[in-house]
């Protein structure tokens, strides 16, 4: 090597450093940094030099550390603790008192949406000046310490908490957390009440207003009865619900709203009659539910579609979408398909694997294990991305329990460099990285996870998807966006992010010889890929040569579809899933 090139070489790997202490700071710079590394990684590739980076590998560590430091601090902010509040109405006001974000329990109960100003809740306050005037004076103080405030109520005259709480915002500005009494029940979960305890329409509804805050005067107002009337059912509820007390009876009811979210398969099937639509339209929330693994690792699920149908198993990236648009959920359980999907090693509260197993094969007997754990009988598999590698793993693993694959936008094993240097920029550089610098990917999944937080998941995948026209119309698409930002919470929310196990299952299937696994298929199995022609990572060519090299596979092609397809093409899913369905019962 010429000093020149050398020195190229020298200032090149500066700039990258650079950019990874730049990175770790402001995650915002990501895409610069991955420009930087990419110039370098191609000038060490075309002198044949290789793409191994050992100069680079302690700076990578140490900036990880200041990332991970910089990860902490956001997940401490206010928009953060926000994701974690579910059932009381809390929303989050910067220092103009404009509401910058708002959870789902604010949006029902009170209307309020990002933009609404403090001075627009005439639907929690009779008399707003108090609230606005505690929340100046809760911005001027320089500590967290929280400030609860008693108001009149707007509807009722009731009593309502309001607690604020200061926070230091994305740019250092102050923001309050406004956390209220006012509370949402989930869709369906008065069915779910009225159900478990036996319980009449009315009296579920002198339960809820209990929880709610309301007197037996406001509940007996509201409902058009006496209040000799109202103690009579609230009798009724207590000696139902074996409680002793107004104050045990609400404990319960907040316990049950827990429990909702996260109920096992043995509990009340607490969302399992609710339609798969909300009242709005949008994604009806289903419980996560949880097994023990045979060896004690603790792996999570959903059920979507018609929790009492004929199952099948759905792969959901490592992106870990694990939602279907709306209306394909809604389809799916009038057609009597139950939707199993598995929350795998890593995400969400799901274990994380073992040290020194062989990854693949241990993710694939967890989702056998889930299979034996449900009862499943044979049933097919549809796996999004690369997942569909796992789905041949599961097949090798147990071939009598799958009756078909069908891949969306699914990955065949790569066989040239040529297949890599095809892909799109992103996913160019993250799967090649996996294959020949895996010690350096993990800094990069951590920075790209950093600045998903920081724009936001639409920015980021707008990012991902940039040369892919029909991947960034598709989830432009309301509900579209709406499955992939709800069902990517397992891979990344404010307070969880599952960059390692991202991380250590990418290295893990690149590096992994799955030929065998496609080739045990062949003669035994129907094997389906639906695949778009503006797929980043299985472009045109490289789907050209696929359908020469694997036959017995059954590949339709979109035109107008990428890496997104299923979200765009369930439509075109369904039908394959009945189909094998069928022909399995």
């Amino acid at each position: 090597m010429s000093d020149g090139a050398d020195g190229d070489d020298r200032h090149l790997e500066e700039e990258v450093i650079d950019g990874i202490y730049e990175t770790a700071m402001d995650p915002s710079r990501y895409e610069e940094l991955l420009d930087r590394w990419q110039n370098l990684l191609l000038r060490r590739q075309m002198r044949g030099d290789g793409e191994d980076l050992p100069g680079v590998a302690p700076h990578v560590m140490r900036a990880g550390q200041t990332l991970d430091r910089v990860m902490e601090a956001e997940a401490k902010s206010a928009g953060a603790l926000l994701t974690t509040i579910h059932h009381n109405a809390a929303f989050v006001i910067d220092e103009t008192l404009v509401v910058t974000a708002a959870n789902r329990a604010s949006a029902a109960s009170l209307g309020l949406a990002v933009g609404a100003r403090l001075s627009d809740l005439g639907r929690l306050v009779a008399e707003p000046e108090p609230l606005i005037a505690a929340a100046r004076q809760a911005l001027r103080r320089n500590d967290a310490t929280p400030h609860i405030l008693r108001l009149h109520g707007s509807r009722t005259g009731k009593t309502v908490l309001v607690s604020f709480r200061r926070y230091a915002g994305p740019s250092g500005t102050p923001e309050l957390l406004a956390v209220t009494s006012e509370l949402a029940w989930p869709p369906a979960f008065g069915e779910v009440v009225r159900a478990t305890f036996d319980l009449t329409v009315a009296e579920t509804e002198v339960m809820r207003a209990l929880s709610e805050g309301s007197s037996l005067a406001d509940i007996a107002s509201a409902r058009g009865r006496s209040v000799a009337t109202v103690r009579a059912q609230l009798k009724s509820v207590m000696s139902k619900t074996e409680t002793s007390s107004q104050a045990d009876l609400i404990r319960l009811t907040l316990s049950m709203l827990e429990i909702a979210r996260f109920s096992d398969p043995g509990s009340v099937a607490l969302q399992g009659d609710a339609p798969a639509h909300s009242a709005d339209g949008g994604l009806v929330p289903r419980p996560i539910q949880r097994m023990s693994l045979p060896d004690g690792r603790l792996m999570e699920y959903l059920i979507l579609g018609d929790p009492k149908g004929r199952p099948c198993l759905y792969m959901p990236i490592d992106f870990g979408l694990t939602r279907w648009p709306a209306s394909a959920e809604a389809e799916a359980s009038r057609a009597g398909i139950r939707i199993i999907v598995p929350i795998r090693a890593g995400y969400g509260q799901s274990s994380a694997l073992p040290e020194g197993v062989d990854v693949l094969r241990q993710l694939a007997d967890d989702h056998v294990a889930l299979l034996d754990r449900l009862g499943a009988p044979r049933l097919p598999i549809i796996a999004m991305g690369d997942d569909s590698l796992l789905a041949f793993a599961i097949h090798t693993a147990a071939p009598e329990r799958v009756s078909a694959i069908i891949c969306c936008a699914g990955v065949l094993p790569l066989t040239g460099p040529e297949q890599f240097d095809r892909m799109g920029r992103w996913h160019r550089f993250v799967i090649a990285g996996a294959r020949t610098t895996p010690h350096l990917l993990p800094f990069m999944v951590q920075a790209g996870a950093a600045l998903a937080r920081r724009i936001g998941k639409s920015g980021f995948l707008e990012s991902v998807y940039r040369q892919s026209a029909a991947d960034r119309a598709t989830f432009q698409v309301p509900e579209v966006l709406e499955a992939i930002t709800v069902g990517s919470e397992v891979a990344l929310s404010k307070t969880h992010v599952a960059d390692k196990a991202f991380t250590r299952e990418l290295i893990a299937k690149v590096n992994f010889d799955w030929q065998e696994d496609v080739a045990f298929t062949r003669g035994r199995l129907p094997v389906h890929f639906l695949s778009g022609l503006q797929d980043p990572q299985v472009p045109s060519e490289t789907l050209e040569e696929h359908q020469q090299s694997y036959p017995w596979i059954d590949f339709r092609i979109f035109p107008d579809a990428g890496q997104l397809l299923f979200f765009l093409k369930w439509r075109e899913v369904l039908p394959l899933i009945l189909r094998h369905l069928h022909e399995a019962s």
